[in-house]
């Protein structure tokens, strides 16, 4: 059997470090080669500007993401993290209940245990989850450039531009409408905007809440009431039209 090249490269790691060594070695290139694929997908995907003509789309043809975000605390500056992204595909009035996104993350921070009863997230979950990356990269090909919608956005935003720094220095661009800012436009007598009174004013059945892809169901559901009702406005019926009536409130 003819010995192998005394040349760098694997069979060099092979002799330094063993086999195990040498696929380590491998792995990590690969590795580190789809981190910048993953990278360029999302830096391209955010360089990408936002196209005036969207705003010409009815709202009856609106493509839209409604999504939320499980995450350890509230505070991304805090050191907080995101566990989990759901998400879920809606055109016009027509939820797409076969077209969903979810998956949990391997956040590298302490899950407290009030989030884990909250949630039904442990730290056993998530170490064994993909890296944010990962999550971050196959959540925005879900996206796309389609219009992002979350209830109580700031929140969910605010975590997500964290990330998304936080990996691949950019900043969220994508439009994003917020299910709550459409509540307090078309019911602005209610004194409480949260998601569980909101479901529950709408009928909408309360189930497996607190599960990214589950709040992101039920938000979805809120959206084509809203949705609607919104259409049965006079002049409004371009996505266009909802920006400029949501600037007036």
């Amino acid at each position: 059997m003819k010995e192998p090249s005394k040349g760098g490269g694997f069979w060099n790691n092979l002799r330094q470090g063993g086999m195990p060594s040498a696929i380590a070695s491998m792995r990590g290139g690969e590795s580190a080669q789809q981190t910048a694929q993953q990278m360029a997908f999302i830096r391209s995907l955010m360089r990408e500007k936002r196209r005036p003509e969207v705003l010409h789309t009815p709202l009856s043809e609106l493509e839209t993401v409604i999504f939320d975000l499980e995450t350890t605390g509230f505070s991304h500056q805090g050191g907080d993290e995101i566990m989990s992204i759901g998400a879920i595909r809606v055109v016009g009035e027509e939820i797409k209940a076969e077209e969903c996104f979810y998956t949990l993350v391997n956040c590298g921070a302490t899950i407290p245990d009030n989030i884990t009863r909250l949630t039904g997230i442990s730290a056993e979950m998530t170490s064994s989850a993909p890296p944010l990356m990962d999550g971050l990269h196959n959540f925005m090909s879900f996206v796309g450039q389609r219009v992002l919608v979350a209830h109580g956005s700031a929140h969910d935003k605010a975590f997500l531009n964290a990330a998304l720094w936080k990996t691949s220095k950019v900043q969220l661009t994508h439009r994003v409408l917020d299910t709550m800012m459409l509540a307090r436009w078309l019911e602005p007598h209610r004194s409480n905007y949260t998601l569980d009174e909101l479901l529950a004013i709408h009928e909408i059945p309360i189930e497996g809440r607190h599960h990214a892809l589950e709040d992101a169901k039920m938000t979805a559901k809120l959206w084509v009431a809203y949705i609607r009702q919104i259409l049965q406005k006079n002049q409004v019926d371009t996505l266009g039209d909802l920006y400029a009536y949501l600037s007036r409130t």
